[in-house]
């Protein structure tokens, strides 16, 4: 006997953003179910990062629905359901996002960074949020760094630390938006798999990405955006291995084409 599917933890309904008269996103749909794994992909200026910006409010909507966890919120400013910005702030604790940037604080250790938003926002105890930041340097193996400087850090160790501090306020969801790019190839490998352990303790995630492998190995479904739309979307083995459209094979073969250039330039081969 076949149970229920569990409802979505987060269903969006044609969620449209324009900046002056430049449509960015043209009425995306998507449900995410619990413990899912949604990669997207896409060439620059497609929608990707605006899209997860929307989710989390970092850049509301202009119109649209979206549904997560009992909040219902509808983007239209003439609605009743317009959310307030206190349900907007509580929105954002229960999503984490993690940037290109690092955006730690220079002037703050490593621990004072993972504790802040615990303790400001969701009222711990510097003890009880100290434990909890704790075990999650622990985790990504950055404890003995705990008092240091994030300026003391590489690249990786700091978005490394960009991911605990997002993981210290127990988010329903992680949005990860294309957190390798700024890293040097050799400290990207240290933050995918960091993000692929999180994957497999059944944490939510969206996060836009170049990396394709990584999305076809942790993914559970790959979405492709092209010029604010969902062009093509479905399994890894589909979307990355058979994609349909001219527009996402000419994406793929692209990435491949640059990703080959690279390993040549590195190899002394290309000068």
């Amino acid at each position: 006997m076949t149970q229920d599917a569990p409802p979505p933890l987060l269903k969006l309904r044609d969620i449209r953003k324009s900046f002056g008269t430049l449509d960015v996103l043209k009425g995306i749909d998507l449900e995410v179910a619990p413990g899912e794994v949604v990669s997207i992909i896409g060439a620059s200026g497609s929608g990707k990062s605006t899209f997860l910006r929307s989710i989390n409010a970092i850049e509301p909507a202009d119109k649209g629905r979206m549904e997560f966890e009992g909040w219902d919120f509808d983007f239209d400013r003439d609605s009743r359901f317009f959310p307030t910005d206190r349900q907007l702030q509580a929105l954002r604790s229960r999503i984490g996002m993690v940037f290109q940037s690092y955006n730690l604080w220079p002037h703050k250790t490593v621990l004072q960074n993972v504790i802040h938003a615990p303790m400001g926002v969701l009222g711990q105890s510097r003890t009880e949020a100290t434990e909890v930041a704790d075990a999650l340097l622990d985790r990504i193996g950055l404890y003995d760094k705990r008092d240091a400087s994030p300026l003391r850090l590489s690249g990786g160790q700091q978005q490394r630390v960009a991911i605990a501090r997002a993981l210290a306020m127990k988010p329903r969801l992680m949005l990860f938006d294309e957190v390798t790019s700024a890293l040097d190839p050799e400290l990207v490998n240290e933050v995918l798999q960091l993000m692929a352990s999180l994957a497999d303790e059944g944490m939510t995630m969206l996060l836009v990405t170049h990396e394709m492998s990584f999305a076809r190995d942790v993914s559970s479904r790959v979405l492709f955006f092209d010029q604010g739309e969902i062009g093509e979307e479905g399994p890894p083995s589909k979307v990355l291995r058979a994609p349909e459209s001219p527009r996402l094979q000419q994406f793929l073969h692209s990435i491949l084409h640059d990703d080959l250039r690279t390993s040549t330039a590195k190899k002394g081969l290309i000068q």
